[in-house]
């Protein structure tokens, strides 16, 4: 059984380490592998501009890396959670009745849509002025 508003809190909360798509198509998912790398990539972009101040010039391409996979997670977790009950339970539950429980939207699937429309948001347009800001300081300075 996949459940459907576990599914959206883990594409949510564990999206950017891929524990989505681990839950929804087993440990082999190549995708679910590759979305921890950008994360990861964008935290390192992070702590580069603790570690160096905000002239480096590396983590103004890594840092957006991190803020657009969060964005990209909680639109994940936005389709999941308007996904049909009808189609989820064809597509994560064919052994069970279309009608089963598990696909059906309930207040905490709600609550993970209100959460992940407020984060993605914020993390895209956070990433997008980051990116921007950075882009016309480098052309600034040469």
């Amino acid at each position: 059984m996949k459940n459907k508003t576990l599914a959206t809190w883990l594409a949510l909360l564990g999206g950017p380490m891929g524990l989505h798509r681990f839950y929804l198509h087993g440990w082999r998912d190549r995708i679910g592998w590759f979305l921890p790398w950008p994360s990861l990539l964008g935290a390192f972009g992070v702590l580069r501009t603790r570690q160096l101040g905000v002239d480096d010039q590396l983590s103004w391409v890594l840092i957006p890396l991190l803020g657009f996979g969060v964005a990209y997670c909680a639109l994940v977790a936005i389709i999941y959670g308007l996904s049909d009950p009808l189609k989820w339970n064809h597509q994560y539950n064919p052994s069970l009745d279309p009608q089963s429980k598990v696909g059906k939207t309930n207040g905490l699937t709600v609550l993970a849509l209100v959460c992940a429309m407020l984060i993605g948001t914020t993390a895209l347009i956070s990433s997008l002025a980051y990116t921007f800001q950075h882009y016309f300081e480098y052309q600034a300075l040469q």
